[in-house]
């Protein structure tokens, strides 16, 4: 039996563009993120649950590494903005549905196995 596999250069389809939208505001983010920097996020976060400095500043890494630049130059002025506030339950909300996106997209399915197998 071989010990063996290649597991391809990724997707030939690009994924679709992802954006979401805070006070009338359209942000866009990367397509797709390196599954191994959400699993960093990922750690990080699990040992932030008891500081919440260092879950704020996780979430700000977050941003910084799924906004495209200009949009997270406007996502930065928007979240300092006196007048227009994003809550923290907000940022947890935009977090957790981009974490999903990233994570849930869809993978082809493996090939049935042959009769008896």
């Amino acid at each position: 039996m071989a010990r063996y596999k290649d597991f391809g250069s990724g997707s030939d389809t690009p994924a679709p563009p992802l954006t979401f939208k805070i006070y009338d505001e359209e942000f866009s983010c990367r397509t797709e993120m390196q599954g191994k920097a959400l699993l960093d996020l990922v750690a990080k976060s699990t040992g932030a649950s008891d500081n919440p400095g260092e879950s704020a500043k996780v979430i700000s890494e977050f941003f910084a590494l799924v906004l495209l630049p200009e949009s997270n130059d406007r996502f930065n002025a928007l979240t300092k903005d006196p007048d227009r506030i994003v809550t923290v339950e907000t940022l947890g909300e935009i977090v957790g549905w981009l974490v999903e996106q990233y994570s849930d997209r869809p993978t082809p399915r493996p090939e049935a196995l042959p009769s008896g197998q």
